[in-house]
């Protein structure tokens, strides 16, 4: 039995069925409310496809079981996100589960187009609000097309911050179900939300508005217009303006974007005329409810529709530590995201480096110490606000990737998931130019034998060395590059040899133009220049995945640079390793010179050997650990477990590189590895982006990946499964 109902049908029972969506809608109805005609799919469809649908359950089962989910990344909880999805988009719907639809969609719609929404039970509740967390897809046209979108709503259950969200309140997503609600698109000339009473000022009224469809408000692309008004006469207390240029419209496949004329960007979308009947609506709502609503409308021809209402939730408090409701912002528009692109690329990287060059041109040896302990803290200062914004906006345009990746999967079908990032690589990656600077000094060593084997016994050589030099202050991540660049260099000269040693390795080819014109002939003749701008907007963000941190890395070193100097200073003094010592005390250290010298700090050397009784206890030793798949392929090869930068100066070729993450600085060892392995997750970590840019096969978010595996120990990678294969001996 399949529940299909029009909203003159649905009554408060059916909410635990079809969730609060539409029940709230039912219930404005039923309150003489102008809505829009709908009808609602009820969770036993979801439940009938999951069951039905080969293996579905199960291989959704395993993608949960690879990790605990509070011990996921964001990368990772995405990655999830992305294949399950993927699961739904290839699962066959079934004929009998598409028949018992098609005919009450077609009766109730016909080829007018609609929105399909999602409507969960719990949704849109008392208890929570699921706002923006679950798809909507508007302008959809025909059953066939309805039920494809159908079951797009029905993945999003598992999307990355619906998964966070019920994380948040305790709930299972494996005992969750979908309900969707259909409605009648409403193209109205203005659209927006009203709060009938504003989540932080309860003596006011809330309204935003935005000209023409509302998914212009609610994915950010169009700016809103926000009214503050007296929560109970509805006057004005204050009018905020934006400044928009365009406006969401239905358009041939999905919504487009419109120019506005000039006086229309000029001009508020609402008139106080339409401001009042928007506050009186909301009131309505409230009185219907019994307390204060958020209410979704649009007018159309003069005429003011509800399209959805959800009781007001006020946010808690923020938890310092807690970084989920972060997460949940990373998600955002085509339009916000071309606005991150510009500022990161025009202003944010050129300040970066800009600030590292005025660092680098403050000589820490030449300052006294208390201008050194200045220096320090100016720097650990410029520091923390290079990271703040790197958060603030490096990260989060990391989405173009993740956006293009949903586009291209919705548009292609792929069989791969991940297939659309064979369409991202290959654009100018620093680590690449890096990387080919590396293989140039190869170059030279395999074409000058004497010169080769000069290196090889340490007999100095001062061009080589020059080259050396030049490389380290250019490309070394922060750290123990400052505090002993001789060994540095030595380091680095044998792995040169070791590279110079195997036959060059360099990044895969471009992708295709065949490819890249696949995607772009997926679309309408009219939205293939959307086409091509969001492809290149994700590759912007592919490669800007991996270079953000190179030139926040440069800050890091010039700021590591000063802490070095005073800790050194301190060492001389107290004859003690101070190797741990912060910057904060560093400074203050050597800014009172009155204040008593520093204990010694934990030095890293190594754990006393355990007890013979430790010795003795049993030891249970995986033969498998499962991961993340990150990179296509199979690999075996000797483990090297690289737990400080210093380490990757000892690998060797065909070795597979096991460490807790790569750093962007640490990728010049990758074209010499079999594999990679990480124990931080995701297809969007820079050690993944470099694996895939060779060809190597890559698993991460393997927990516990640098203790349960040691270095020499042969492994397999499986990066097709996300597995890593052990020996018996393996720990």
């Amino acid at each position: 039995m399949i529940t299909i109902l029009s909203l003159p049908e649905i009554t408060p029972a059916h909410a635990p069925l079809l969730g609060g969506k539409a029940a709230a809608l039912a219930a404005l109805a039923r309150a003489g409310v102008p809505v829009p005609p709908a009808v609602a799919i009820g969770t036993d469809a979801y439940r009938c496809f999951l069951e039905t649908a080969p293996g579905l359950r199960e291989r959704i089962g395993r993608e949960l079981s690879r990790k605990r989910f509070a011990d996921m990344r964001w990368e990772e909880i995405w990655d999830v996100a992305l294949r399950i999805r993927h699961l739904f988009l290839h699962a066959p719907l079934g004929a009998e589960l598409a028949n018992l639809l098609t005919s009450p969609l077609e009766a109730a719609f016909g080829t007018r187009p609609v929105a399909v929404r999602s409507s969960a039970p719990g949704e849109d509740s008392a208890g929570a609000s699921f706002a923006g967390l679950h798809e909507s897809y508007v302008n959809v046209v025909g059953a066939v097309a309805i039920l494809e979108h159908v079951r797009r709503v029905w993945a999003s259950l598992w999307s990355d911050r619906a998964l966070l969200y019920r994380q948040e309140l305790g709930l299972d997503p494996a005992r969750s179900a979908m309900a969707v609600l259909i409605q009648e698109l409403v193209a109205g000339e203005c659209s927006g939300v009203v709060f009938s009473q504003s989540p932080v000022e309860p003596a006011e009224a809330l309204v935003e508005a935005v000209p023409g469809l509302n998914q212009g408000l609610v994915d950010g692309s169009v700016p809103p217009d926000r009214w503050h008004l007296d929560r109970s006469s509805g006057a004005i207390l204050r009018h905020v303006p934006a400044e928009r240029t365009h406006r969401l419209a239905p358009g041939p496949s999905g919504v487009a974007m419109v120019e506005l004329a000039a006086g229309e960007q000029a001009a508020p979308p609402l008139d106080a005329g339409r401001l009042a009947e928007v506050h009186a609506l909301a009131l309505r709502a409230e009185a219907a409810f019994g307390r204060p609503q958020d209410v979704e409308w649009t007018f159309r021809g003069g005429r003011l529709y509800a399209l959805q209402s959800r009781p007001v939730t006020t946010p808690a408090g923020p938890d310092a530590g807690d970084l989920r409701p972060w997460y949940r912002t990373l998600h955002r528009s085509f339009e916000n995201l071309r606005a991150l692109r510009n500022q990161i690329e025009q202003e944010v990287l050129p300040a970066m480096d800009a600030g590292a060059a005025a660092m680098a041109a403050v000589d820490p040896a030449a300052l006294d110490d208390a201008a050194l302990a200045d220096e320090i803290r100016c720097r650990e200062t410029t520091l923390g606000r290079w990271e703040a914004v790197y958060w603030d906006t490096c990260i989060p345009f990391a989405h173009g990737m993740r956006l293009f990746g949903q586009v291209y999967n919705d548009r292609i079908k792929p069989s791969d998931p991940y297939e659309f990032m064979d369409l991202l690589g290959a654009s100018g990656l620093l680590s690449l130019r890096r990387n080919k600077v590396l293989e140039g000094m190869a170059a030279l060593l395999r074409s000058d034998a004497q010169r080769s084997a000069a290196l090889a016994a340490g007999t100095p050589d001062p061009a080589l060395e020059l080259l050396l030099d030049e490389f380290l202050e250019d490309f070394s991540p922060a750290g123990e590059s400052v505090t002993n660049p001789s060994a540095r260099r030595a380091g680095l000269g044998r792995l040169l040899l070791e590279i110079a040693a195997c036959p060059p390795r360099p990044p895969r080819e471009a992708p295709t133009a065949g490819r890249r014109d696949r995607f772009v002939a997926a679309f309408p003749e009219e939205e293939r220049a959307f086409a091509e701008a969001l492809l290149d907007l994700a590759r912007a963000s592919y490669r800007l995945r991996d270079d953000d941190n190179l030139h926040l890395d440069r800050v890091r070193r010039e700021t590591e640079r000063a802490v070095a100097e005073g800790r050194q200073r301190l060492e001389l003094r107290t004859g003690k390793s101070l190797a741990r010592l912060d910057a904060d005390a560093v400074a203050a250290a050597l800014g009172d010179p009155a204040a008593p010298m520093p204990e010694s700090a934990p030095d890293g050397s190594a754990p006393a050997a355990p007890s013979a009784s430790v010795g003795r206890r049993l030891r249970i030793q995986p033969r498998q650990i499962v991961g993340q798949p990150a990179g296509p392929g199979l690999a075996a090869g000797p483990a090297r477990v690289v737990a400080a930068p210093e380490d990757l100066f000892a690998f060797q070729s065909g070795e597979i590189l096991v460490c807790d993450a790569i750093d962007p600085g640490m990728t010049f060892v990758v074209p010499l590895a079999a594999a990679v392995v990480e124990r931080r997750g995701g297809m969007l970590i820079h050690g993944a982006i470099i694996a895939r840019e060779y060809g190597l096969p890559c698993v991460t978010g393997v927990p516990d990946a640098t203790r349960v595996i040691r270095t020499g120990a042969r492994i397999t990678v499986d990066g097709y499964l996300g597995i890593v294969y052990l020996p018996a001996d393996a720990g």
